[in-house]
C-alpha cells in the first residue's frame, strides 16, 4: 500500500516542486497540498493521510499551530516539519505540537524522500545539526532523558534511544532484543508517562516531572 502524503506550503515553486517529485516514487501517493493551515484544517481529516508535509512560516495560522489542531481529528497521521527555521525554540514548539520528524529546506530530495520512509516506519528523522542540537540539550540538562524514577532500567535505556530518532529495528539491534520487545517496553512506557507517542514521552521526560 502506498505511503498517502499532504503536502501544506505557501511557496508555490517548493509546493509544486516537492509535490512533482514525490509523485514519481511509486511508494508515495501525494493526496492534497495546500497553500495554507485554513484549507488545510478544512480538507485534511477527510483525506485521512498518513503524513503532512508542514511548512511553519505559513500566511494566516503557522503551522505549527495547525498540527496541534489537526492531530485533534488525526490521531494516525505523522507529521513532519519542513522549514527554514532551525532556532532552538521553533524546534521544540513544533516537537511538543506533535511532530515526529524536522527537515530543513535545504535538505536534499532523495533525503527527504528515505526521511519520509523513515517516519512511516516508526522513525523521526530530524537534519543532522536538529539532531544534534536536541542531543545537546539532553545533555546539559544533565541526562534526564533516561533517568525517570517511574520507568525501570531497560524502559530509560529505550526512551533514550527513542529521543535519537532510532527505529525500532535500530533499537532491537542496539540492545539485542526482538522488535516485538522493544514494542512491549515502549507499550509501558507510554503507559507509565500516560502519552501516545515518542514525541509527547520525550516532551514529557523534558519537564522532568518523574
Amino acid at each position: 500500500m502506498n505511503i498517502s502524503i499532504v503536502i501544506v506550503e505557501d511557496l508555490d515553486e517548493v509546493r509544486e516542486g516537492l509535490k512533482n517529485f514525490l509523485a514519481l516514487n511509486e511508494e508515495f501517493e501525494v493526496c492534497g497540498a495546500f497553500k495554507n493551515a485554513e484549507e488545510a484544517l478544512l480538507t485534511i481529516p477527510k483525506l485521512r493521510p498518513d503524513i503532512v508535509i508542514m511548512d511553519i512560516n505559513l500566511p494566516g495560522m503557522n503551522g505549527i499551530e495547525c498540527i496541534r489542531r489537526l492531530r485533534e481529528s488525526n490521531d494516525a497521521a505523522q507529521f513532519m516539519m519542513f522549514t527554514v527555521y532551525e532556532n532552538d525554540e521553533k524546534v521544540f514548539e513544533a516537537l511538543k505540537a506533535g511532530a515526529s520528524g524536522y527537515l530543513l529546506k535545504n535538505t536534499s530530495l532523495d533525503q527527504i524522500s528515505e526521511s519520509l520512509k523513515q517516519l512511516h516506519d516508526g522513525g523521526s528523522p530530524m537534519s543532522s545539526n536538529i539532531a544534534r542540537k536536541l542531543v545537546n540539550v539532553f545533555r546539559a540538562d544533565d541526562g534526564i532523558i533516561g533517568n525517570l524514577k517511574v520507568l525501570s532500567n531497560r524502559e530509560n535505556e529505550i526512551l533514550q534511544l527513542l529521543s535519537t530518532g532510532l527505529l525500532y529495528k535500530e533499537i532491537a539491534e542496539k540492545l539485542f532484543i526482538s522488535v516485538n520487545t522493544v514494542r512491549q517496553h515502549i507499550h509501558k512506557i507510554y503507559e507509565k508517562l500516560h502519552v501516545q507517542n515518542r514525541t509527547e514521552a520525550i516532551s514529557k521526560a523534558m519537564k522532568k516531572n518523574y
